[in-house]
């Protein structure tokens, strides 16, 4: 069985530079799941036409967007980049310029030209779930934010609270804070008091 070598990373995309190309179906839903995720997230898309929903969110979120056909000058200062188009050698394209400038790339439903997938994300305040199937099942990865959505309690992010302010009071060094930490959460778990 291969097992799935992915690793995980929460990225500040408020903080770098996103780049979209394409502004059809899949460049917008490319474009909700990161505003989902991070509604403060900058982002610039680039096609030569928008769907009205893109132009909705531009509206509504700190979105740019580039009215003209992708270009590799697109690229300049850009962190993250999503390939988006229904036109797969313009995709490719993308990827290979992306490789050209060391930037990180998804082409979207061709996970052998991807560094990075986007899978299911479930946010209840500060806790984030990532989920991912490896590229393999977007839409298990669909059905098990879903279930984590439903499990997980609305007030989870209050226990996240909570945790933190004790965390502050607790004296000693790191290894005495981890057992402490660890102690008072173990009932999470195995449900023991």
């Amino acid at each position: 069985m291969k097992t799935n070598e992915l690793y995980p990373i929460f990225l500040k995309v408020s903080e770098l530079e996103v780049l979209i190309v394409g502004g059809g179906n899949v460049g917008f839903e490319k474009l909700t799941f990161l505003l989902k995720s991070s509604p403060n997230a900058k982002v610039t898309v680039v096609a030569k036409s928008f769907i009205p929903e893109i132009i909705e969110l531009v509206k509504q979120y700190n979105v740019k967007t580039i009215d003209e056909p992708y270009q590799y000058a697109c690229l300049k200062d850009m962190h993250i980049v999503i390939a988006a188009t229904d036109d797969l050698e313009v995709n490719k394209q993308v990827h290979a310029d992306c490789k050209k400038r060391n930037i990180l790339v998804n082409v979207a439903d061709n996970p052998l030209y991807c560094d990075f997938y986007m899978g299911g994300i479930v946010t209840k305040g500060n806790i984030k779930l990532a989920i991912s199937t490896n590229g393999k099942s977007p839409t298990l990865a669909k059905r098990l934010r879903q279930f984590f959505e439903a499990v997980l309690p609305d007030d989870i992010n209050e226990l996240t609270e909570n945790l933190n302010a004790f965390r502050q009071t607790i004296k000693g060094d790191f290894e005495e804070k981890v057992k402490k930490l660890n102690k008072l959460t173990k009932n999470l778990i195995d449900g023991e008091e």
